[in-house]
């Protein structure tokens, strides 16, 4: 599972003085803890897609993070966010390509028969179901918006 490579990656950040990579796996593991505590699993842990969804949660508040420092003309720490993101984004599955996730879309609205903008709801939770940590939710609930707009 996931947080096993993250303790293995903490300690050889950690043997090896790498500052920005230790903080980055430790603000990781605290973010673990702190979802298996509040589900009550801190005995049995997440499941993978649980430990997906955390490290997906955790990319895009770096991203947040970076556009934030960006346009308050912080370049330094938008750039240290970004390099967390890519820290982590390592952890998670690859992402899928626009034309892979326009497939799948398309595929959930023939298969969901969703014919107008009104089942877009059922299309995106069942595309996320499919995807899961893959794609961003931005970009899912986007595409099938404009599919089901046309």
């Amino acid at each position: 599972m996931l947080e096993k490579q993250i303790e293995q990656d903490l300690k050889a950040a950690l043997l090896a003085g790498d500052a920005l990579k230790t903080d980055t796996l430790r603000g990781l593991k605290s973010a673990l803890l702190y979802v298996k505590v509040a589900k009550g699993k801190k005995e049995t842990g997440l499941d993978e897609a649980e430990e997906i969804a955390v490290l997906a949660s955790e990319v895009k508040k770096r991203s947040e993070s970076a556009e934030l420092y960006t346009r308050g003309g912080s370049s330094e720490r938008a750039e240290k966010e970004l390099k967390e993101k890519t820290i982590i984004e390592a952890y998670l599955p690859k992402q899928l390509s626009e034309d892979e996730l326009a497939d799948i879309v398309s595929n959930v609205i023939s298969e969901l028969g969703v014919t107008d903008i009104s089942g877009m709801g059922k299309v995106i939770g069942k595309v996320r179901e499919e995807t899961t940590g893959r794609a961003d939710g931005a970009l899912i609930a986007k595409m099938v918006k404009e599919k089901l707009s046309k």
